[in-house]
This record gives C-alpha cells, structure tokens and sequence, in this order.
C-alpha cells in the first residue's frame, strides 16, 4: 500500500509527532510513506518525497512540520482539482492532518470523487464540527468540569521553536 500525508494550515505543536506515528505504523506494516510537502499545493503540484524510518527519527521534541505546509484550497484554483486526483491516483491512502479547510477540502473530495482519504483533525481554535478533542487544543469549555489532572503537568507556553525551518 501506497500512503501519503500531508499538513495544511497553521503550524501547531504535534504535527510532526502525528507525522512520526502514522509513517512508524504504515513502514511497520510493509506499507510505502510519502511525504505531499505543502499541504494541498503538493497535492496540486505534484510536489512529494518518500519518507522512511531514518526521515521521522527524533521528530518528537521537533516543532512545525517536516512536510510544510500551506493553506492552499484546490477548490479555488483553476484545474486545482484536477490536479489533485491525477496525484492521487498514484496514492492508494492520504493521510490529511489539519484544521476546518484542510478537512473539508478532504471530506469534498471523498463526498464528490470517492477519494480515500483519513483526516487527522488539528485545531488551535477548537472549530472543528463532530471532534470533542484534537491534538494541539488544550483549553476547556466553560460548560465542561475541569478533568481531574493531578497527574498531568500543565502545558509549556508556545515559543517561535514550534516552526519548521
């Protein structure tokens, strides 16, 4: 099987972490990664890498993304679409790992095309619709009780670390 992933949005702690995780388990399963830089403009443009186990070692502590990313909709470029599912037709799985437009650029495109894509929902503004919880959203709502978190340390503060370079 032939994976890829991509990130689209802003750049949030944990991206590279998701990243990390999903080309560890497809490699460990025989599965090939590849790596659509730029989020849906890759996707676009044809622009993707493979990714082996040596390319998501020590990710962890690392912030941004690896891949980049954009905040490209293909919907709103001329032949964009297109485009896309030419890329697509050489990938049997994308991984899309993103917010509310990354997600809904993936959800049209398997409403319209039957395109088999899984989205990894990624949010700092907790907008994302069906989600109580994604990676990277820490604050609560007001009308939930504090969980109990005597065992969790509280969340470092965002430092200009979290970008990719």
């Amino acid at each position: 099987m032939r994976v890829g992933l991509l990130t689209g949005g802003g750049d949030c702690p944990g991206l590279n972490a998701v990243i990390r995780a999903v080309a560890r388990t497809a490699l460990d399963r025989g599965d090939e990664v590849v790596g659509v830089l730029h989020g849906w403009r890759g996707m676009v443009e044809g622009q993707m890498r493979p990714l082996a186990a040596q390319d998501v070692t020590g990710l962890l502590p690392r912030g941004g993304t690896i891949l980049r990313t954009s905040r490209t909709n293909p919907y709103e470029r001329d032949g964009g679409v297109e485009r896309v599912l030419e890329h697509l037709a050489g990938l049997d799985a994308l991984v899309a790992i993103g917010g509310e437009d990354t997600l809904g650029v993936a959800s049209r495109l398997h409403a319209e095309h039957g395109a088999a894509i899984v989205g990894v929902p990624k949010t700092i503004d907790n907008d994302l619709r069906g989600t109580d919880y994604t990676f990277r959203f820490t604050r609560r709502s007001p009308s939930r009780p504090r969980p109990s978190t005597a065992s969790i340390p509280p969340p470092s503060r965002p430092t200009a670390s979290w970008c990719a370079r």
